[in-house]
C-alpha cells in the first residue's frame, strides 16, 4: 500500500559499482525517495564504498548507511578470502560455473538487511542491480531468486503479514546487457567515471583492467559505444 502525501520510499543497494548506481539512478527516475545501503563486508576492493558515498551525493539519495559486516572471517571466496582474484579469463568462461568470486549468500543477507531497514523505514520497495545476463554465474542473480525473496519479505515481516506494506523486489536491470545497463544509465545522467567496479583495485584510483568484472565493463562501454571513463592499470 502506498502512502499518496509522499513519494515511495525504496531502500536501494548501493555498491559504489556500475550496476547499483544505474539502478538508483533510475529509481530516482520514477521519483523514489532514495535510501541507500551500503555494506562493508572485508571485500578486498572496499573502495567501491567511497564510491557509493559519491554516487549516494550526486544522484540525490535521500541517506546513505554503511553498515559493517565482516564476512571475512569466514572467507570461502576471493573477495573476502586469500583466494587469487581470477584474471584475463576469456569470453566464454565468464558465464560457465559459479566463480571463485561469489561471496557464500552475500545477496540473501544484503536483502535480508535491506528487507529489515525497508520495514523500519515503512519502505515499499527493495531495489537491487543484479544482472542475469552478462554475468549469470551468480545463483543469488537470478529471477527466480529474487521472486522467492520477495515471497520471503511477504512471508516474514510483520509490514506483511498484516498487509500494511506488500514490499516488491525491484530488479531493473536484471535482464539487460552491460552496454544496454550503460545506455540507459548515460540517459540518466550517470557520472560512470564515480563509479569502482574491479574486485583487486591496484590503487584507490585505478582498475585492475585484468578481473571479470573489468573485462565485462571494457565489453560493455565498447559495445555501447560510449567512451569509457574507467582508468585500467593494464590496457
Amino acid at each position: 500500500m502506498t502512502h499518496p502525501e509522499r513519494p515511495v520510499r525504496a531502500v536501494v543497494l548501493l555498491s559504489g559499482g556500475l550496476d547499483s548506481a544505474t539502478a538508483l539512478a533510475i529509481a530516482r527516475s520514477e521519483r523514489r525517495e532514495c535510501h541507500a545501503l551500503s555494506l562493508r563486508y572485508g571485500q578486498r576492493h572496499e573502495i567501491e564504498l567511497a564510491a557509493a558515498s559519491n554516487l549516494a551525493r550526486a544522484l540525490g539519495a535521500s541517506q546513505h548507511l554503511i553498515l559493517d559486516l565482516p564476512l571475512d572471517r569466514w572467507g570461502g571466496s576471493a573477495l573476502t578470502g586469500d583466494f587469487e582474484v581470477p584474471k584475463d579469463r576469456a569470453s566464454e568462461e565468464l558465464g560457465s560455473g559459479i566463480p571463485i568470486t561469489y561471496v557464500p549468500a552475500r545477496n540473501t543477507v544484503f536483502l535480508a538487511l535491506a528487507l529489515a531497514w525497508s520495514e523500519t523505514l515503512g519502505a515499499e520497495e527493495i531495489w537491487i542491480g543484479v544482472n542475469a545476463l552478462d554475468y549469470s554465474g551468480y545463483p543469488d542473480c537470478r529471477p527466480e531468486f529474487i521472486r522467492a525473496f520477495e515471497e520471503v519479505a511477504r512471508l516474514g515481516t510483520k509490514a506483511g503479514v498484516e498487509g500494511n506494506v506488500r514490499l516488491s523486489i525491484r530488479a531493473p536491470l536484471q535482464f539487460l546487457t552491460k552496454a544496454e545497463i550503460i545506455r540507459k544509465g548515460i540517459a540518466l545522467g550517470v557520472d560512470y567515471s564515480l563509479t569502482r567496479s574491479c574486485y583487486d583495485p591496484p590503487t584507490p584510483d585505478l582498475h585492475c583492467g585484468r578481473c571479470d568484472s573489468c573485462l565485462l565493463r571494457k565489453k560493455g562501454f565498447a559495445e555501447a559505444g560510449v567512451e569509457d571513463p574507467t582508468r585500467y592499470a593494464a590496457p
